[in-house]
């Protein structure tokens, strides 16, 4: 069978490659072509476009790359014209993805959407379109499942929380080599170079509060060495590592941590953190209009309450990190709470299962039927 994925992510391409090494257990014989990364070539797709040539974050960046992004889904739609898959799988990525979603059905190709778009939190009028053109919803936050079937009359189907089964491996294997003779504190700024930008200068100078620690920044994968070199060079306190986020988490004391899929990483490995957040002034006055959710972690979104502090836009200031960060390398009872609400956090993510093996399932049960 045919497969044809879309992820346009970092997060994607990691969640897509899982998917597509058990989509291989269950159908030996599968194509897969794919729009990812390395991760999701790695598994076995052939890849048509690395996401590094899709990512755009914010209102306003958006609007400025609206001529790329058009080019970019009239390719996509000319590709899958040409291959004709037998099922079209789209990995989150909403703007993109719910354009192609739209285009696929009208052109009679069967639908498959993994990793919900966060429509509870904003843009909830997709919902009505998003019923009529994705033939099955595959969720991963616990809550999805019933806010779509009490709210909109659409069951889907849950299968677990994808993090949950990394994290759980990289927990288990052997430690290597330590990353610095000092306790480190892990920086995670993103993975594109517009958020990075705004957010590391920040945290690098909330570094120099520390100097009994070692600061390591988290390079994101496709990001040219020179770029953090660059903004690392005033900085000799701090270093960074390339491909090795896990590893750097786990041997980390404490973390800063940009929102996004990152926060929820870091919580199921149990390190505590802060996350911080600073986009353009355009783009988070129009968030702030728009978002309908209290908090921007999906680890306070999933808990419904408070469990790591947020520090977002004019809050995300050298000083407010640095009293953040002194409360956590404290291990006091603040750290303490932080770490059992992890606990209670990862087993209601584990209620569905093995969430890689689990989509894979469904997909194959629904293109077994007729």
């Amino acid at each position: 069978m045919k497969y044809y994925i879309i992820a346009g992510e970092a997060s994607g391409d990691l969640h897509g490659s899982n998917l597509i090494r058990e989509i291989r257990k269950n159908d030996a014989s599968a194509s897969i072509r794919c729009w990812g990364g390395d991760k999701m070539k790695a598994a076995g797709a052939e890849l048509v476009k690395h996401y590094r040539e899709l990512a755009f974050m914010g209102f306003v960046e958006v609007l400025m790359n609206l001529r790329t992004i058009f080019k970019n889904l009239d390719f996509c739609r000319q590709d899958i014209t040409a291959w004709q898959p037998d099922v079209l799988i789209l990995v989150d990525y909403p703007g993109f993805n719910l354009r192609i979603a739209k285009w696929a059905k009208k052109n009679g190709y069967r639908v498959i959407y993994y990793i919900a778009p966060q429509v509870w939190a904003w843009k909830e009028n997709r919902v009505k379109s998003m019923k009529e053109c994705i033939d099955l919803m595959l969720v991963i936050l616990p809550f999805e499942k019933k806010y779509f079937r009490e709210k909109w009359n659409w069951e889907v189907s849950y299968v677990g929380h994808p993090l949950v089964e990394e994290t759980e491996t990289m927990i288990s294997r052997e430690r290597e080599a330590p990353l610095s003779t000092k306790q480190i504190v892990a920086l995670l700024p993103g993975s594109r170079k517009q958020e990075i930008s705004k957010k590391l200068p920040v945290m690098l100078e909330a570094s120099r509060s520390f100097p009994a620690y070692q600061f390591i920044v988290a390079k994101a994968p496709g990001t040219d060495e020179s770029f953090y070199q660059d903004m690392l060079q005033s900085y000799p306190g701090v270093s960074y590592v390339n491909n090795r986020t896990y590893e750097l988490l786990l041997q980390s004391k404490a973390a800063l941590v940009t929102s996004g899929t990152a926060t929820l990483e870091t919580a199921l490995l149990g390190i505590p953190e802060v996350v911080c957040y600073k986009g353009s002034a355009i783009s988070y006055q129009i968030a702030k209009r728009v978002i309908k959710v209290k908090y921007i972690s999906l680890v306070n979104l999933i808990m419904d309450k408070l469990v790591v502090k947020e520090l977002i836009q004019h809050d995300f200031t050298v000083e407010n990190v640095c009293a953040e960060l002194h409360e956590l390398l404290s291990g006091g009872e603040r750290t303490q709470q932080m770490r059992e609400d992890y606990a209670k956090l990862k087993a209601l993510l584990k209620q569905g299962g093995d969430a890689s093996a689990a989509a894979a399932a469904e997909i194959q049960t629904f293109l077994s039927q007729p």
